[in-house]
């Protein structure tokens, strides 16, 4: 199999792996001690969790806390429920986390519009009286970078918190330093399914939303997992070292696959966007088609979270796509263990099945 959808989540690194293992022991080894123990054991177990908040903190802005959750969603849930606010404000190109969540909260909220590049105008007038601005900071569709900075700067200004899902960019780009509030999760940066992290400005109070033992100073109860948290902060401590070879090795594969598929029509900005996400468009092609004759290749249509829904990418809508158009567009996605040849085989598998819909195909030629 020809992995290429790293935007729905990303291997597990194997040191990752291995930091996890010990605290995955059985009968015969002290690491399956539950972290809020007082005894010799459980103090252990708690010592690699804040270890590990120390290496996921190390991915954020200084001057907030980390508060591990069970993964993005339910960091941006705390966020947008916890902080109370009653008018939002948010990006028409959120991930169904954020634009659900927000509705649930807010069913006015108010959606900032975006270009046909997939950006959100960072100078656009903000609405009235909004008490929480939520931009992500990386498309998980298109791969549009936005201007969470200036956004951030001028949704404080005028008293609204800001919240950045950071899924897509943590331990790839550098993080919103102007964020209030920031989600990531561990899938996405090569660590383990089950675990993300809400980080918090200091001077920010939120609620909780999961009532219990008092767990994550109050604010998530629950046994946390050491095995997971230990995945999550060697992976944040791996993305922290290797953030630029890994960043000059996806340009590498963004150049090689753009012109394999010169001719394919890009969506969303060539410029502000991280170079691991590749949507593009073919007129006339048969995604679902496309989908099941490329067996070997894993690529997607669009969010993972959203697949089998049959309804339009609200995205490519957003970006001015009529709901035809949205329906021949494929979303390549790669990253650090994505291996040149294992691109060009699967791009060669995509371009081929293309072409045997009868579809009128652009030029393209095989990467060098």
């Amino acid at each position: 199999m020809i992995y290429l959808d790293y935007q729905a989540t990303t291997p597990l690194a194997p040191e990752a792996r291995e930091a996890m293992m010990p605290w995955l022991a059985g009968p015969d080894a002290p690491g399956f001690a539950n972290p809020h123990s007082p005894h010799r054991a459980g103090r252990a177990a708690a010592a690699v969790v804040e270890v590990a908040r120390q290496q996921v903190a190390a991915l954020l802005p200084a001057g907030g806390r980390v508060i591990f959750t069970s993964g993005a969603t339910e960091a941006l849930n705390l966020a947008i429920f916890g902080s109370g606010a009653r008018r939002l404000a948010v990006s028409a190109i959120e991930h169904a986390a954020v634009l659900d969540t927000a509705r649930a909260a807010d069913p006015g909220v108010a959606l900032l519009p975006v270009d046909p590049q997939g950006l959100v105008d960072a100078q656009a007038p903000l609405p009235a009286g909004a008490d929480l601005v939520a931009v992500m900071q990386v498309n998980n569709e298109i791969g549009t970078i936005q201007p969470v900075a200036d956004l951030a700067r001028r949704a404080r200004a005028q008293g609204a918190l800001f919240l950045c899902d950071a899924v897509q960019g943590a331990g790839k780009i550098a993080p919103p330093q102007d964020a209030d509030l920031i989600a990531i999760s561990a899938h996405k940066l090569y660590g383990p399914k089950g675990i993300g992290a809400l980080w918090v400005r200091d001077g920010i109070e939120l609620k909780s939303l999961i009532h219990g033992g008092g767990q994550e100073g109050g604010l998530r109860s629950g046994t946390l997992s050491p095995a997971l948290c230990a995945g999550f902060g060697a992976a944040a401590a791996l993305c922290a070292r290797l953030g630029e070879s890994d960043a000059a090795h996806v340009d590498r594969l963004w150049t090689r696959a753009r012109a394999a598929l010169a001719g394919w029509t890009l969506n969303g900005s060539d410029t502000a966007r991280w170079h691991g996400n590749l949507n593009l468009r073919l007129a006339g092609l048969d995604v679902a088609r496309l989908l099941s004759e490329c067996r070997n290749v894993a690529f997607s249509a669009g969010s993972a979270c959203a697949s089998g829904s049959g309804r339009p990418s609200h995205v490519l809508r957003a970006i001015g796509l009529s709901d035809r158009d949205t329906k021949t567009a494929i979303r390549l996605g790669f990253g650090r263990y994505t291996r040149e040849e294992d691109l060009d085989e699967g791009v060669a598998a995509i371009i081929a099945a293309a072409r045997s819909q009868g579809v009128a195909l652009p030029w393209s030629e095989s990467p060098s």
